[in-house]
């Protein structure tokens, strides 16, 4: 017979990127007293990789848990950004119902739309709480209104349209029933998660039912699934049985060895978990987002989402350029593949396959933050390789006609940036649909375009917007092919020399386009230093010293001025490289290259074509 859990509630929080989920959490922490007075805390403490402290966004769904009166909240923070978008979706099988933080300012964006949608899908109920209300620019009234239009656009029910709406700024660690309260605490935010979120059912008596829907990696005890008890309840020692709703042969025995629950930010060993219970299992190697759980007397898998399918992939090479094993730590294409299939231990929107040559690796993902996110993470970890142009994945239609991933991009831009974007957009086939202007001399764009169009288009869209633009995108289904589009409209500067860039090179090589590289760096033929002004590649020797004459003077070459070179970062460098290109990509250098690093060969090869 089912029961409720009346001291449990489980939560996720959802926003668009940037919206404040992973600053309230941090308050919600706080005010549950999970720190000590004293106790000195980062901020954001849930964005726990380098790469989410550096560029402030959520990358991996975390799971926390807190304690008000009596009554436990399991709290999952998830990402906003549409490449983490497989994460938002699975960890939402684990709660009974979200919170929805959106800036009271910014109102409703690309990904806010994302995340209801799958939210209401579910069926779960919603808390809005419109955060940033201390910001002077705050107009509260029309985002209310904008949410509810998001709510009827997506068919949500009655009830879900009849959601409590709360106010709050998380930074300054106060929520409130209306705008003109006294801003005191966290208290309403508190009070509304336990009066509108239902408690989570189950049977009690029926046979254990355990669904993962994370995975979490850790070197001492390995593979950590983390899931929901929807039925009975689970032990340590307890005999069990593996099995997955999409691949009905898969029935593996277990021994539950090591069972947790979330207190606070650490996990804490438990010996029996009952339903509703957000538990952390240890001890099963080939565990896997989407199993199930179960008592060996009656193995029934819970139904799962297939998770979206990549739209993008990158070739990820062995590096054999001249200065090839001379930074990196791991360079073999073993350590690379080993690599590369360890991360599908947690990050279950990746593919990877075995590419054409035994070198070679395919590894797709839901865009090139995803991908570039995971190169970022290698190459600080010591791993040196190279990475080709990121290509779309096509498919054939049931006539044989080839289909292309497309893209909703929503544009925000100043007024006088927008005649740019829309013609650089429009070039690269996508196709003007909405424009709007909104407050603050903003004008709202929105494109349905080719993702292969927005490949490489971000760092020339900061340029065009001189950094003041915001381009969100969010995957729409596959269409028939466009038509070719071309990436970069000039060429590349290649030295055709190894050796070191000296002054009096660069100096030449300058007038002939935008250089990368400085005086002293190293440099081997077939190296890119530099981007072309024509259309062209253009081949210069940037190592040739001047020749010795009678007259020269000592400081003759302290007078040549250089322009300062232009240094990619690697998403810049990813969107630089065109197709007969890659980038190497090591712990302390990224460089550009040909393909064909031998001028003859790559003469020849062009010519074929």
């Amino acid at each position: 017979m089912k029961t409720t859990r009346d001291d449990i509630r489980n939560i996720a929080i959802i926003a668009h990127v940037d919206h404040g989920k992973t600053t309230l959490v941090d308050q919600l922490l706080k005010q549950s007293g999970v720190f000590r007075e004293n106790q000195e805390v980062q901020e954001r403490v849930m964005d726990s990789n380098d790469i989410e402290k550096e560029r402030g966004i959520t990358i991996l769904s975390k799971n926390t848990a807190v304690q008000y009166k009596d009554v436990k909240i399991n709290i999952i923070d998830t990402p906003g950004h549409a490449d983490f978008g497989g994460e938002v979706e699975r960890v939402l099988k684990m709660v009974n119902g979200v919170v929805l933080v959106v800036d009271a300012f910014e109102g409703v964006m690309p990904q806010t739309k994302f995340v209801v949608m799958k939210a209401l899908a579910l069926g779960l109920p919603i808390v809005v709480c419109l955060n940033k209300i201390d910001r002077p620019e705050a107009r509260p009234d029309e985002v209310v209104d904008e949410v509810l239009e998001l709510f009827m656009d997506l068919d949500a029910s009655d009830e879900q349209l009849d959601c409590p709406f709360l106010y709050a700024s998380a930074r300054n660690g106060y929520c409130m029933y209306n705008p003109d309260d006294e801003p005191k605490d966290m208290i309403p935010l508190f009070e509304t998660i336990i009066n509108h979120i239902p408690a989570p059912e189950g049977d009690p008596d029926e046979n254990t039912q355990v669904l993962i829907s994370t995975i979490d990696y850790n070197e001492y005890v390995g593979r950590i699934g983390i899931g929901k008890v929807d039925n009975g309840s689970i032990k340590v020692n307890q005999e069990a049985v593996v099995v997955n709703h999409h691949d009905p042969d898969k029935k593996q025995r277990v021994r539950i060895s090591k069972l947790y629950e979330f207190e606070g930010l650490e996990k804490v060993d438990v010996e029996e978990a009952k339903i509703g219970s957000i538990v952390a299992i240890s001890g099963i190697a080939d565990l896997h987002i989407g199993d199930t759980i179960c008592a060996p007397e009656n193995p029934v898998a819970i139904p799962f989402q297939k998770i979206s399918e990549p739209t993008i992939s990158m070739n990820f090479i062995v590096n054999d350029s001249p200065l090839a094993g001379q930074e990196g730590k791991y360079v073999t294409s073993r350590h690379i593949r080993d690599r590369l299939f360890s991360e599908l231990n947690t990050d279950v929107s990746l593919r990877v396959e075995e590419g054409e040559t035994p070198d070679t690796y395919k590894v797709s993902g839901r865009g090139e933050l995803h991908l570039s996110v995971l190169i970022e993470n290698m190459r600080r970890e010591g791993f040196e390789f190279a990475v080709s142009k990121a290509e779309v994945l096509y498919k054939t239609d049931e006539n044989g006609k080839k289909l292309e991933p497309m893209e909703i991009a929503y544009v925000d831009v100043p007024d006088e940036f927008s005649g740019a974007v829309i013609s650089k957009l429009q070039q690269r086939k996508g196709e003007l649909r909405n424009m709007g202007s909104i407050t603050g001399g903003y004008t709202r764009l929105e494109f349905r375009i080719p993702s292969r169009g927005l490949i490489g288009y971000r760092g020339e869209f900061m340029t065009d917007t001189k950094g003041n633009g915001i381009l969100n995108t969010m995957f729409d289904g596959y269409d028939l092919y466009k038509g070719d589009i071309s990436y970069r409209s000039t060429g590349s500067l290649i030295a055709f020399e190894n050796g070191e860039a000296v002054t009096y090179g660069l100096f030449a090589a300058q007038d002939r386009g935008t250089l990368f590289i400085k005086p002293g760096e190293k440099v081997y033929s077939g190296m890119i230093v530099g981007q072309s002004s024509r259309a062209e590649d253009i081949e210069i020797n940037v190592c040739k010293k001047k020749h010795l004459t009678n007259t020269r003077t000592s400081s003759s070459d302290e007078a040549l001025t250089l322009v300062p070179p232009r240094v990619l970062s690697l998403e810049q460098a990813i969107d630089f490289i065109d197709t007969d290109e890659l980038l190497e990509v090591t712990p302390e250098s990224l460089r550009i290259r040909k393909r064909i690093l031998d001028p003859r060969l790559r003469k020849r090869a062009n010519n074929k074509k």
